[in-house]
């Protein structure tokens, strides 16, 4: 009985770790030049840029969910600096001939003041199969839900436009390596090289008048790339 007891609190426990480090947690930052005055616009991003935040007039950028092995890069001016997150939980960063980061308690304490604006993409960007991976989600399409505006999944219904078709069907037309499919549920997410998200789809026909969701599949990145 007692090993029963033992069991089921390291589950819950373990359940408990794993819903904590679920929730997003705030990575603070400010941008400044050589001589400590803040930099307005410069471009931040973890991933990749069509995902990025920009700092504003205070210098202030925000992110979530920023792991030690990610790699924080930050553009100013046409140069881009790569930072290693490592042990860092915020940074100030000084742009002169030589990169000078430091990380402050001040920042971290601050928490989501200065998340003021998330990573965004326009809706027809691709979003990197990386990008998807980090949302934890095996399925395509709920783990696009929050990247892609406008984007509504619900009870296995997608929607990706306000309007939908003279029959009421609001679904989308799905291609898969310019492929037409009816679901996506068949696409392994580890294999998604990106997906592009058309709200004006026109080009295909009536079939695309409720918009578009194109899969590129690494294997068929490449295939395009001969």
């Amino acid at each position: 009985m007692k090993r029963i007891f033992f069991l089921l609190v390291s589950v819950f426990a373990f359940m408990a770790i794993s819903a904590q480090n679920k929730k997003d947690v705030p990575f603070n930052g400010i941008v400044e030049d050589v001589v400590g005055t803040p930099i307005k616009g410069a471009k931040i991003w973890v991933v990749s840029p069509m995902y990025s935040t920009t700092s504003d007039k205070h210098g202030k950028f925000g992110l979530t969910n920023v792991l030690p092995t990610d790699t924080i890069h930050v553009k100013y001016q046409k140069k881009v600096f790569e930072i290693p997150v490592d042990t860092l939980k915020s940074i100030r960063v000084r742009i002169a001939d030589e990169l000078i980061v430091k990380e402050e308690e001040e920042l971290v304490n601050t928490g989501f003041g200065f998340v003021k604006r998330r990573e965004s993409c326009s809706a027809t960007s691709g979003i990197p199969g990386e990008v998807l991976v980090r949302t934890g989600r095996t399925n395509i399409l709920e783990a696009m839900q929050g990247l892609v505006p406008g984007l509504s999944v619900s009870n296995g219904r997608v929607t990706i436009r306000s309007v939908g078709t003279i029959n009421g069907d609001p679904t989308p037309l799905f291609l898969v390596d310019n492929v037409e499919v009816s679901s996506l549920d068949f696409v392994n997410i580890y294999t998604v090289d990106r997906v592009d998200v058309l709200k004006d789809a026109n080009m295909y026909g009536a079939k695309g008048g409720n918009g578009a969701i194109l899969v590129t599949t690494k294997s068929g990145a490449r295939m395009s790339r001969r």
